[in-house]
C-alpha cells in the first residue's frame, strides 16, 4: 500500500480524494461498534471500494487485534479483490497500532464509509425491527441489499460496476 501522499498532504481546506483507476485499488474502512452480542459478535468491520462503492460487511468481536481485523479482511475481501493499493481508515485505535491513518481535520479524508455505516445501520434497525440481537442474521442480506441499490455517485448499482451487467432479478 502507498500512504506517502496521505504522509505527505499538508493540512487545509478539505480536498476529495482522487478517483482511483481501478475496482478494489483503493478501500476505505471503518468499524460499527457497540452493537448487542449477536450470534457471539458485536462489530462490523465495513470495507468499501471507493470507485465501485462496493462494499462487504465482516462480522467481528471484541476484543481483536490488529491481526485479527486483517485476518478478517484476508479471509473476506482479499481472496475476491486482491490488496488494494491504498486503504482510507479512520482514527480507531486498531489502526492507530500498525496502520498509518487518516487524521483529523486531513484534507485527504472522506466520508464513504460513514455514509454506507448509516446506512447499514438503518437497514439493521428496520429489519430486526423489536428483536435488536437478531441484527448478524441479517448481514448477508444487507450486503446484497447495499450493493444492488442504485447509487446516483455512479449512475448504477455497485454490483453493475464490479460485475459489469445488471442484476438479473425478475419479480
Amino acid at each position: 500500500m502507498n500512504w506517502s501522499n496521505v504522509l505527505q498532504a499538508s493540512a487545509g481546506s478539505l480536498q476529495p480524494l482522487p478517483i482511483p483507476e481501478a475496482i478494489w485499488s483503493n478501500v476505505s474502512m471503518d468499524f460499527i461498534e457497540g452493537l448487542p452480542k449477536s450470534q457471539g459478535k458485536d462489530t462490523i468491520l465495513v470495507g468499501v471500494d471507493r470507485l465501485s462503492k462496493y462494499a462487504h460487511f465482516i462480522l467481528l468481536t471484541h476484543p481483536f487485534s490488529t491481526n485479527t481485523v486483517a485476518k478478517a479482511y484476508m479471509d473476506n475481501v482479499f481472496k475476491l479483490h486482491g490488496i488494494p493499493k491504498t486503504i482510507v481508515c479512520d482514527r480507531d485505535k486498531i489502526f492507530c497500532q500498525d496502520l498509518l491513518l487518516s487524521t483529523a481535520y486531513h484534507p485527504q479524508t472522506d466520508g464513504q464509509t460513514e455514509i454506507v455505516n448509516k446506512g447499514l445501520e438503518t437497514y439493521l434497525r428496520c429489519m430486526t425491527g423489536e428483536n435488536p440481537k437478531e441484527w448478524a442474521a441479517w448481514i448477508p442480506l444487507a450486503e446484497w441489499w447495499y450493493n444492488t441499490n442504485y447509487h446516483s455517485a455512479i449512475g448504477k448499482t455497485p454490483y453493475e460496476v464490479v460485475y459489469g451487467q445488471p442484476l438479473d432479478i425478475h419479480y
